[in-house]
């Protein structure tokens, strides 16, 4: 299994599907739908009424809000412009569950989304009803297309456009309903225990073997120095892919050495142990502040009690909190904590060329990897026209990139060239490390 996160282009979703057979393509894109949105219903079924609303921080949103606003996209840009007779269920919704779309509209604040105490939650579940049975009309008319010839081919070719970023955007804040679940959860003092259905993430496992290695045993893979292609390329050019990702050119690397392994738990406690977070030696300026700010002294979730190190996750049967794992790969560090571990080891972490480059020599997808590079658009990069324009380009500037997936990451949703991003001191995602010398 492969994973995507993509968008201007239209196949992958749904696997061995020839273009030229359309009602059958439809008809597979249509369960493919199907079963995003029910996994989507899934990652909540555990929880409580009181758990769809909190907000404890204002980079996490409230379930119900993820519920709503992956139906809105649908709605507003496959529905409204393209169902004929199409009725929108609220028209207040677009004002309450639009992200960041300047060209749809005004929206509610960021941080005011955990305010939305109405609608209510059935609300959103009949909202999300309401949206799917429309859009099953929808690919109804698509089908019957084939053979009425209704939409013209540049029309047809935006809708399939639109439905695959539709079907990757719900599977991006499929991830995100993973990591803001467990953060309001893992801030609660119970630190309940919750099943949540995400073991069916894709693991990439190392496809080739370096030459030059003489101990096949050796941790570090050395790749030669030399001028690689960068950027998604396929041979099939209906392969769907993000906008950011476009652009492939070459670019020059020294000789570099990359770990095979991500930086475990135990590994990171040394760290610790070392006074690490009282070291300002180890920490770029901006990390040392942020450390002092909010009194850190672990990572995310992890509490110390009676000499032991416990850790909140998902899918215990009694409660959240468990005893450290020492051997499983460290996970929710901020870019701060990589670069003063990185230090720490005398190393430094991978450009994302280096990433992408040698990420076919080792396993990857358990934990998205910090990268030293600054999320900056690719050579002749150009943003779409309208509002999808705003998916990516807008947030080129102060982020760094990560790569890789991880274990939150729904499947079928990645690619060695997808770069993620977040800002500096981010530590709710499931992130880690990967080292080079």
């Amino acid at each position: 299994m492969q994973t995507t996160k993509q968008n201007s282009t239209i196949a992958s979703a749904v696997v061995g599907v020839p273009t030229n057979d359309i009602s059958t393509f439809y008809k597979n894109l249509h369960s493919k739908f199907n079963q995003t949105r029910q996994r989507t219903l899934s990652l909540c079924q555990d929880l409580q009424p009181e758990d769809f609303v909190v907000q404890p921080m204002a980079d996490v949103s409230p379930t119900k809000w993820h519920l709503a606003h992956t139906t809105w996209f649908f709605e507003t840009f496959l529905l409204v412009p393209y169902l004929k007779n199409y009725k929108v269920f609220q028209e207040e919704y677009n004002y309450l569950f639009n992200s960041y779309y300047e060209t749809v509209g005004k929206r509610v604040l960021r941080t005011d989304r955990g305010n939305l105490t109405r609608p209510t939650t059935e609300e959103i579940y009949e909202y999300r009803k309401y949206v799917d049975n429309s859009l099953s009309l929808f690919f109804e008319e698509l089908i019957k297309n084939n053979e009425k010839n209704n939409f013209d081919s540049e029309t047809e070719a935006e809708i399939k456009k639109r439905l695959f970023i539709g079907l990757n955007h719900e599977e991006q804040h499929q991830e995100l309903l993973v990591t803001d679940i467990k953060y309001v959860l893992g801030n609660n003092p119970l630190f309940p225990a919750v099943k949540m259905p995400i073991e069916d993430f894709t693991i990439f496992k190392s496809k080739k073997e370096v030459e030059n290695i003489e101990d096949k045993k050796e941790d570090f893979i050395k790749i030669k120095e030399g001028i690689y292609q960068i950027g998604f390329q396929s041979e099939d050019k209906e392969e769907f892919y993000f906008d950011n990702e476009k652009g492939v050119h070459r670019i020059f690397v020294e000789e570099f050495e990359i770990s095979k392994n991500l930086v475990t738990n135990r590994e990171y406690l040394e760290f610790i142990e070392a006074g690490g977070y009282q070291n300002f030696n180890f920490w770029l300026a901006e990390g040392w502040d942020f450390v002092n700010k909010n009194k850190l002294k672990a990572p995310l979730y992890w509490f110390e009690a009676n000499e032991n190190w416990f850790y909140y996750d998902f899918n215990q049967k009694e409660n959240g909190l468990q005893k450290l794992d020492l051997d499983a790969p460290l996970c929710h560090v901020s870019f701060y904590e990589a670069e003063a571990y990185s230090q720490f080891r005398n190393m430094r972490l991978p450009t994302e060329h280096e990433w992408e480059i040698a990420n076919e020599f080792f396993e990857w997808g358990k934990r998205w990897e910090w990268t030293r590079s600054a999320y900056q658009p690719y050579p002749n990069f150009e943003k779409d026209e309208g509002a999808l324009g705003e998916y990516n380009g807008k947030f080129m500037i102060n982020q760094l990139v990560l790569r890789g997936s991880s274990e939150a990451t729904a499947p079928n949703h990645s690619r060695y060239s997808y770069r993620n991003f977040f800002h500096a001191d981010k530590r709710w995602q499931y992130t880690g490390i990967r080292l080079v010398k």
